[in-house]
């Protein structure tokens, strides 16, 4: 695929940009067909920007900050991505929610990792949550972005066992793993064509032509790829 044809996406990060350097990885390796036209993080020290910078991807810094409110803020960041123009956006470790207005815009161009099996532990510490429910499993899972949070159809999911030694650290590894694996695989997916949102009647994932009622699955524990 010739450079022309790649795909042009935006990453939103807030911290080191761990998943960014999958992203980045599988760009350099030739495996992922895609050019990343931006890297934008609402912290200017987040060290992902760096990664950005030190690969030639442009950098920008919308520091929440320096704004006088959200509103004014969620307005700088639409008005990037709006020059950046991107056909999918990637939100790798993105901690702030987006608007409705800025969710719909991109509507089925918009995609997140979550870690946890979702539906299971929307929001914030869920390796916590899983150790303290005893779960057998926990994992990560990619999913399209909808206004209603971690809400949004799941495309792809990496899961673990949870074994009786595990903290919320080996467990936050073991998932982390799976997350380099399976992010660039859906944003593959989706810059050949292979994966889309439907909106209407109901939002679902679109695999291959035929809605999926259940995000695909790679298991750790089997060692198996889609």
């Amino acid at each position: 695929m010739n450079n022309a044809a790649k795909l042009r996406i935006a990453v939103l990060i807030s911290g080191s940009g761990t998943n960014l350097q999958a992203i980045l990885d599988a760009i350099d390796s030739g495996e992922l067909p895609v050019e990343i036209a931006a890297v934008i993080s609402d912290k200017p020290a987040a060290y992902g920007l760096e990664r950005a910078r030190s690969v030639g991807v442009k950098a920008i810094a919308i520091d929440f900050a320096a704004h006088t409110s959200r509103a004014d803020y969620n307005a700088a960041l639409d008005a990037a991505l709006a020059e950046i123009d991107p056909q999918l956006i990637v939100l790798a470790g993105y901690m702030r929610i987006l608007p409705d207005p800025t969710v719909n815009h991109y509507l089925g161009r918009m995609i997140n990792i979550h870690p946890s099996l979702l539906p299971a532990y929307p929001g914030l510490n869920t390796y916590a949550r899983a150790l303290q429910a005893g779960e057998r499993h926990h994992g990560t899972t990619v999913h399209f972005v909808i206004p209603e949070l971690d809400a949004g159809p799941a495309i792809l999911q990496y899961r673990v066992s949870i074994d009786a030694t595990d903290t919320e650290d080996t467990l936050c590894e073991k998932t982390q793993r799976g997350e380099y694996i399976i992010y660039p695989q859906v944003i593959r997916w989706f810059a050949e064509g292979r994966v889309a949102m439907e909106n209407h009647p109901d939002c679902r994932t679109i695999m291959d032509g035929q809605p999926i009622s259940q995000p695909i699955v790679i298991d750790a524990d089997e060692n198996t790829h889609p």
